[in-house]
């Protein structure tokens, strides 16, 4: 006996079945995913990476903004994110064709760096939306995995918490870890003044 598969819907059946819920959905390679309620501690560090980022392009006077709400739509599979912070570039969301309507971006030149605070669904964040990223071409990828949620062989054993850097390289990611008082190397501002043990200890106050 063979069980059917489950219909993939498109991106644009995502968007017109997106219920006013309250609750956060991605499309995942044709499959709507709810996202895990967030935690106290998940909202602190997500907020304090964003405070820290917005201080910097406010100081170079860039034209950039963290939005509320937005996806991210991948290339290739039928994917859209919504990403923990999500850096865009103003003068490019002229060439958005779904930025107005939808709140969507698609073009890597609208993104100079995205973030992902890991939960409990670390899977998404270190395989699904690092490879969508990466094809996308987003140039800085940061996986803030502050409770040490990942597997062994990203995070170490026993595992620490780490922030990962991911700059794109001829066409791929390659990944920094940060850990401790180590000062973290962002490509998009080299003049950033955060260590990782600072994006850690915001989720504990």
């Amino acid at each position: 006996m063979t069980q059917a598969l489950p219909k993939l819907i498109t991106f644009d059946e995502f968007i017109e079945w997106y219920p006013n819920d309250g609750k956060r959905y991605e499309l995942h390679k044709g499959v709507i995913v709810e996202m895990p309620p967030p935690t106290g501690e998940h909202e602190k560090v997500l907020g304090f990476i964003a405070s820290r980022l917005t201080v910097e392009f406010v100081r170079l006077n860039l034209p950039y903004t963290i939005p509320k709400t937005a996806f991210v739509k991948t290339p290739s599979a039928e994917s859209a994110y919504s990403p923990d912070v999500l850096l865009l570039n103003l003068d490019n969301l002229r060439n958005e064709p779904l930025f107005q309507k939808q709140s969507t971006v698609t073009q890597a030149a609208s993104v100079p760096i995205v973030v992902e605070v890991v939960s409990t669904n670390w899977r998404d964040d270190y395989y699904d939306k690092f490879g969508g990223y990466e094809e996308m071409g987003i140039p800085e990828y940061w996986i803030a995995d502050y409770a040490a949620l990942g597997a062994r062989k990203f995070i170490g054993n026993p595992k620490q918490p780490t922030i990962f850097v991911c700059q794109l390289v001829d066409g791929e990611y390659q990944m920094t870890p940060f850990q401790g008082d180590t000062a973290i190397a962002s490509p998009t501002f080299p003049e950033l003044k955060l260590t990782a043990q600072q994006i850690f200890d915001a989720a504990k106050y």
